[in-house]
């Protein structure tokens, strides 16, 4: 009996251990800041040029300010194939259809596509200034394991415009920036995302710079999630390449730039009978597609949501089911 209750006693151990370890990594929530809704706008200044960039760009796009009627309007309807017709002409009839007006900012477009077999949704974003891209955290609350539904954390802050972010939360390791302060400053290994003040997005490496060099430099936002998929117009990930063990169709969120101030956001369904979700080339190809000259891949899977004036536009799945999944940080428009 003796020489049985050792290994007995060992293993019990050492099973709650590894419980404990996982359930302190991935389930139990640590709040390492609460109220973390500062922003930092000194390193933003009003030009003139600021505002000719904008009134032109939104002139070559012929986009303007959707209303919410509008926009359910127009998801309501059949999506079309993306092969069917140009980029341009295609935000021309997205624009035409929606009645759009461009007497304020942002500027927000909505278009849904069709590629391969997936329906996916297109948020073209015009501002006068990279501050119109904000962040937040779920419960106002930098940590670890403390999430919330995007919607609900879009609805708290007021957003026009939503996705899921990098969920930084699940994560030790990698750069978090967020309005213009630095939370974390940990290289960690997968590439960064900086949205500058100046409004241009670029692709860093983990190890390039600090999170103080970079707000130094002027970024406003930066995330660790991964990988960058465009880089001056040109695809950055092979089509084998994909994030850790996920398959190669899921469900996927990305943001990217086409010129300073302007953006597009971009959600994927997948894992579903209607939508079978797309790999990370095939999102970079898309990406590429739409004009982006700098594209990144943001937390995809069950996390994969876009959230436009108080409704979820996508089907987000969790679970087996078509509901949102719970995350640490969002993007937004407000």
């Amino acid at each position: 009996m003796g020489n049985r209750a050792f290994p007995m006693i060992y293993g019990t151990a050492l099973v709650l251990f590894t419980a404990y370890i996982s359930l302190d990594t991935f389930v139990l929530p640590k709040n390492y800041q609460t109220d973390a809704t500062q922003i930092n706008t000194a390193m933003f200044t009003e030009t003139d040029s600021d505002a000719s960039v904008t009134e032109s760009a939104a002139e070559a796009s012929g986009t303007g300010t959707v209303t919410e009627a509008q926009s359910q309007h127009h998801f309501g309807g059949k999506a079309a194939a993306y092969d069917e017709e140009t980029l341009a002409e295609k935000q021309n009839a997205a624009a035409d259809s929606l009645q759009v007006s461009a007497d304020s900012s942002p500027q927000i477009t909505l278009t849904e596509y069709e590629e391969h077999n997936t329906h996916i949704y297109v948020a073209d974003v015009i501002a006068d200034s990279a501050d119109a891209i904000k962040t937040a955290f779920a419960g106002d609350t930098y940590g670890r394991n403390v999430t919330a539904n995007t919607s609900q954390i879009a609805a708290a802050h007021n957003a026009v415009l939503a996705v899921n972010g990098d969920n930084y939360g699940t994560q030790e390791r990698g750069c978090v920036i967020r309005n213009g302060i630095v939370y974390r400053d940990s290289g960690g290994r997968n590439d960064v995302l900086c949205i500058d003040a100046d409004g241009t997005m670029r692709v860093v490496s983990p190890d390039a710079y600090s999170a103080d060099e970079l707000v130094e430099q002027g970024v406003w936002q930066a995330f660790s999630f991964g990988p960058g998929l465009v880089e001056n117009g040109q695809i950055t990930v092979t089509p084998a390449q994909e994030v850790g063990k996920a398959k190669a169709s899921n469900p996927r969120t990305a943001i990217g730039q086409i010129s300073a101030n302007h953006y597009i956001f971009v959600v994927s369904d997948g894992r579903t009978a209607e939508s079978e979700g797309l790999s990370l080339y095939e999102l970079a190809e898309f990406m590429q597609k739409l004009g982006a000259e700098t594209a990144y891949n943001l937390d995809g899977g069950g996390s994969s949501t876009m959230y436009y004036n108080g409704q979820v536009v996508n089907q987000p799945t969790s679970g087996g089911r078509i509901k949102e999944r719970s995350v640490s940080d969002i993007v937004y428009i407000g």
